[in-house]
């Protein structure tokens, strides 16, 4: 007769699970915000530079 032992977590093992998943979180929390700035200006809106404005206001008057 083979005897197969069942899956078992003690209570040490499912708090470390909370932890790495807690830790996990709040690491990605942190870098989004260390990043922010970066992510904010790739999706933002592109403008054109003033200057070609100016120059294209001044020929027609």
């Amino acid at each position: 007769m083979h005897f197969s032992p069942l899956p078992y977590l003690d209570p040490g093992s499912g708090s470390f699970i909370i932890q790495i998943a807690i830790a996990a979180l709040l690491g990605l929390g942190v870098a989004l915000r260390a990043s922010w700035g970066k992510i904010k200006g790739f999706f933002g809106k592109k403008t054109k530079p003033e200057d070609e404005d100016d120059d294209t206001a001044d020929a027609q008057n």
